[in-house]
């Protein structure tokens, strides 16, 4: 029985293709306003503008204890923010649609943006090294270049990413609008938790949220390497169930005998089928059957002295008939005598 998980994509009939989405006008038109809106994000805070100002504002309200009723459960919902535990659920999900679309595009797709998630993000977070709110150290300041690796915000960056994933695979118009507006509530209550908790700033927030649209909006350039990736893994499958598949040859030497193979049989059909136990006919030699390579052969047994053999031929002399003998005690003619 079939064990492998590719063992169901055989089983099941070819589903339609779904056609990827394509890199159109307007979608470059919001990669370029995203983008845009990223770099206004990062130059604000290196210049120290407003933006940062209304980060303090926001710090010093401390939003934790002007309502602390909600924080047990929000302390539970940053969690859709989470790497590991929403990149296992999202896993899930699309390895189930892989199964049944007979694709490895979804699960690709996901392994490309969360690369690319941490690529990104990750290299802007140790380049500027900005200090979380906890860890600030003068009143008005971005506290960049100061070791930290929180600026832009990791939680929402992930969410609007592995939750939007969704959205971008949906194989209906009414599935992406519905996903899309989930997604975007998801990762708009994540950021806004990571400020209430004091965890974030507010700009921190903002630039997480254009990371993970700008991952987003670019994956149709990524498609072409994914649908790579995915012809290259069945194919390696498919030499995998071909060696399988092969029966080793046998070598025979440049001009001599071909090897018989001789089968296998068990019980009394082996000892008649076998050629050392076979009767020999009178005045031939036996020949010794050429053992197939890779059997093991009869272990020798010895021969039976000439007494002990059980006659092959009818009682009476094994001599053959001659013309000018008879057999004993018969009466036979009389031979002329020569000579005196």
């Amino acid at each position: 029985m079939r064990t492998d998980i590719f063992a169901r994509l055989d089983r099941e009939p070819e589903p339609p293709k779904i056609e990827p989405p394509r890199m159109s006008r307007h979608r470059i038109a919001l990669f370029g306003g995203t983008l845009a809106f990223y770099l206004a994000i990062v130059v604000a805070v290196l210049i120290g503008s407003w933006l940062v100002t209304l980060d303090w504002k926001v710090m010093l309200f401390r939003p934790y204890q002007q309502w602390p009723g909600i924080h047990a459960f929000l302390d539970y919902y940053v969690v859709l923010g989470q790497r590991g535990p929403t990149a296992v659920m999202v896993a899930c999900w699309l390895g189930w649609r892989s199964w049944r679309q007979h694709t490895l595009r979804p699960l690709l797709t996901l392994g490309a943006s969360l690369l690319l998630l941490n690529l990104t993000v990750g290299a802007v977070k140790l380049g500027l090294g900005r200090l979380g709110p906890h860890y600030a150290t003068r009143i008005g300041s971005a506290e960049l270049f100061a070791g930290g690796d929180i600026f832009p915000s990791g939680h929402t960056a992930n969410a609007v990413v592995t939750w939007g994933i969704l959205a971008y695979l949906a194989t209906t118009p009414r599935a992406r609008r519905y996903l899309s507006a989930i997604s975007a509530v998801v990762s708009l209550g994540v950021g806004l938790t990571t400020v209430y908790l004091g965890t974030h700033w507010l700009s921190d927030v903002l630039l997480g949220w254009a990371a993970g649209l700008l991952i987003l909006l670019g994956l149709p350039w990524v498609e072409p390497l994914i649908t790579r990736a995915e012809d290259l893994i069945f194919a390696v499958r498919e030499q995998w169930r071909a060696r399988g598949r092969t029966v080793p040859s046998v070598p025979v030497a440049a001009g001599g005998p071909r090897p018989v193979l001789v089968p296998q049989l068990d019980g009394s059909d082996a000892m008649d089928s076998d050629p050392a136990l076979e009767p020999v006919a009178a005045g031939s030699r036996p020949t010794a059957a050429i053992p197939a390579p890779g059997t093991r052969q009869r272990a020798h047994t010895p021969h039976t002295v000439r007494s002990e053999r059980t006659p092959l031929t009818p009682a009476g002399s094994r001599r053959p008939p001659h013309a000018d003998r008879t057999a004993r005690g018969g009466s036979s003619p009389a031979r002329p005598m020569t000579g005196g």
